[in-house]
This record gives C-alpha cells, structure tokens and sequence, in this order.
C-alpha cells in the first residue's frame, strides 16, 4: 500500500492484496493524492490485530479484524519539493481500522476496510 501512495505514477502490487472496494478505494484516494500533486513518504503500521469475526468453513471463508492504523511516520510531502503539506492538526495519526479479509483462489485478500474514528 505504501508503495501504491508514494510512487506518482500509481504503480504498485496492491492487487496481491487488496480487491474489491479495498482496492477500489485505495486505487481512486491514491490517484487524488497524486493528482494535487502529492505523495506520501515513510511508514504505515497494522498494529495489535484481533479478530473480531470469522467464518471459516463457508464457500469464501473470511476474518474480520480490527487494527490499530498507525500513519504516524507516513508524511504527506509535495511530489516535486519533497517538502511536507500542512495537515490538520486534530487529524487521527493512529485510530481503528476495521478490515475484511477473504480468502480467494490467489490467497488471502482486503476486500474492505473501514476506519472508525476513533483514536488508539
């Protein structure tokens, strides 16, 4: 995902991970980003995943897991200068995310993921 926001070209593998609205999301946010002439440096962090909801044995198994987003380290910068956009000061670096993962033919996938504003 890092790579799809960082490179100004939109070039990535996130389809390896992501399909459905996941990527339809990530696909479309990363495009506006480039588009006002803007990438996103640094690191991004899943932490603490728990499961919250599983069904295993149903014809596309699927997890449903809640996650700490951490985009503490993961800077917006103009795509030219390399120098960092003002952003919000209130704006959430680490809050919920909910993600629904299935498992497809090519292994497991992102098919949504939901932020929940909630700071963690």
């Amino acid at each position: 995902m890092q790579t799809l926001y960082a490179d100004p070209k939109g070039e990535s593998n996130v389809e390896k991970y992501a399909t459905s609205a996941a990527l339809k999301n990530a696909l479309s946010d990363a495009d506006r980003t480039h588009e006002q002439g803007r990438i996103h440096i640094g690191s991004v962090k899943a932490e603490n995943p728990t499961v919250t909801d599983s069904k295993l044995d149903g014809k596309i198994p699927h997890v449903i897991l809640s996650s700490c987003l951490n985009i503490s380290e993961w800077d917006v910068v103009d795509a030219k200068t390399k120098k960092p956009v003002s952003l919000p000061s209130e704006r959430l670096t680490k809050y919920v995310i909910k993600s629904t993962v299935e498992k497809r033919a090519e292994g497991w996938r992102v098919i949504s993921d939901e932020p929940q504003a909630k700071a963690c």
